[in-house]
């Protein structure tokens, strides 16, 4: 069957995967120094663009730079305001010579930010500028996940035209990986009990300071070893885990807490984005409905 959606294998693409999300670890940390802080950590995200990921616009002293991992020529690039660049060719290189090159790069465009050089949100992590463990990156597999996110922003921003209310933008978190768009209600959530490695709780309660009912893309990982669609709610009313979802493929994630859609599901049903869009209005709709939201007030 012909499709735009690429074929996605975790098993396969597990070690490229690895080293990518701890590159665009260090990208984000680069927002995290340079940027006012955003509600619900906006303001870190990195944006699918059609050649890869971007920090977008960063500013430092009297000039302006951005930093991409361009996965279809496979290079990263850094350019700023005042016309000068540096290019980093991609390849199987460790993460460690990773985070030498792009800070020695920054430096040598006069651009001297420090970062907190410990990965987020992973068990025992290793210092970036330590890490010789992951250091695959296969072009293939790297293109093919860029493909993946570009499809799956596609409908995930169809989905967020959908809602008026308070919604965050379509977003890549490099903490957790994935790509991700929340809706709220308005109204304030318990507090968050955090436990989040790697993570200060602080920050997973501010995130979770109001209801909010989120969605994204995984591109898989130990906990679930296949790409795959995810929705949940915070707090979660009662009756959710058990509540029937469409499309039939789709189930409740005992561990994750959260419904799973597979990739290969979506990808293999004739329609992908009529697929997805189904289980993204199943699962908001459920969570909306049982949390007893202002649905009227707050869809198109």
């Amino acid at each position: 069957m012909k499709t735009d959606w690429p074929e996605l294998n975790y098993t396969a693409s597990k070690d490229t995967l690895e080293t990518l999300h701890l590159w665009s670890q260090i990208l984000g940390k680069l927002k995290v120094e340079t940027q006012p802080w955003v509600n619900h950590s906006w303001h870190i995200t990195l944006t699918v663009t059609p050649t890869g990921l971007t920090t977008g616009d960063l500013p430092y002293q009297n000039q302006h730079f951005q930093v991409d991992l361009n996965l279809v020529q496979h290079q990263l690039s850094i350019k700023t305001s005042t016309g000068q660049s540096r290019n980093l060719a991609l390849g199987n290189m460790s993460v460690a010579e990773f985070y030498k090159k792009v800070m020695h790069a920054l430096a040598d465009l006069g651009i001297k930010v420090e970062i907190y050089n410990v990965p987020c949100e992973l068990e025992n992590p290793i210092p970036f500028d330590e890490d010789q463990t992951h250091k695959t990156y296969n072009p293939e597999q790297a293109a093919a996940f860029h493909q993946a996110l570009l499809q799956a922003q596609k409908v995930m921003q169809l989905f967020r035209a959908e809602f008026i209310g308070k919604c965050s933008p379509v977003h890549f978190f490099w903490g957790s990986f994935d790509l991700a768009v929340s809706r709220f209600s308005g109204r304030t959530a318990p507090k968050h009990p955090g436990g989040v490695p790697g993570l200060p709780d602080w920050i997973a309660q501010e995130a979770y300071s109001h209801e909010v009912s989120s969605c994204g893309f995984w591109p898989g990982s130990e906990v679930l070893p296949e790409a795959a669609f995810y929705s949940y709610i915070y707090p979660e009313p009662e009756g959710y885990r058990t509540t029937k979802i469409k499309p039939a493929a789709a189930y409740f994630h005992q561990t994750l807490g959260e419904f799973i859609l597979p990739y290969e599901a979506v990808r293999n049903s004739g329609n992908p984005e009529a697929t997805l869009l189904e289980f993204l209005h199943s699962t908001y709709e459920a969570a909306a409905s049982l949390a007893k939201w202002d649905r009227k007030a707050l869809e198109v």
